[in-house]
């Protein structure tokens, strides 16, 4: 179930988080001169495992974030989380821009550039350490990481998609303990 609460003015959905990774001026050169517009890109995300990215554009800086917002709520999406950290290591790729997001320990926090601080912080991943590869692009590296995150898989979906049951694919004997167990 989805926990966003409705602001009673204006009907606008509250995260926990929202914040604006970039905006840029744009300008579109016609008979008459030069119109400019902006655009928004913007996260939303719930610190608890819901993150969603969204690009506005408008005339005003305002408006343009506004629809980024909108359409940031519309594309939440659930990034699995264990122990405070992802489940693996993984590169995610857009365009140009590739990034590079390693699962940390316990205590390490978010070793991450300002565009992917933005989603892993919104997404509540408290560990985690990442390095830009190739075009630093905002918008280009907010798509790649969310590449990233959207393909991350826990050992309990890559069991389910291959028939088999955990301890199979982890190696371990049924009644075993795991290192989490342990702790």
């Amino acid at each position: 179930m989805e926990r966003k609460r409705n602001n009673p003015r204006n009907n606008e959905p509250l995260f926990a988080v929202e914040k604006i990774v970039s905006t840029n001026r744009v300008a579109k050169v016609v008979k008459g001169g030069r119109n400019f517009s902006f655009n928004a890109t913007v996260v939303v995300g719930d610190k608890a495992g819901k993150v969603g990215v969204g690009v506005g554009k408008a005339n005003e800086i305002v408006d343009a974030i506004r629809k980024a917002k909108e359409k940031a709520g519309k594309s939440l999406f659930v990034v699995p989380i264990v122990n405070g950290t992802i489940p693996h290591e993984i590169i995610g790729r857009f365009g140009a821009s590739k990034i590079m997001l390693r699962p940390a320990s316990n205590g390490t926090g978010v070793i991450a550039g300002g565009p992917a601080r933005a989603i892993l912080e919104a997404a509540g991943i408290q560990d985690i350490l990442t390095k830009s590869l190739g075009s630093n692009t905002p918008s280009n590296v907010v798509k790649a990481t969310m590449d990233g995150l959207k393909n991350l898989r826990t050992i309990a979906q890559v069991a389910r998609l291959r028939g088999k049951t955990v301890a199979e694919i982890t190696g371990k004997k049924e009644g075993a303990k795991t290192e989490e167990e342990t702790k």
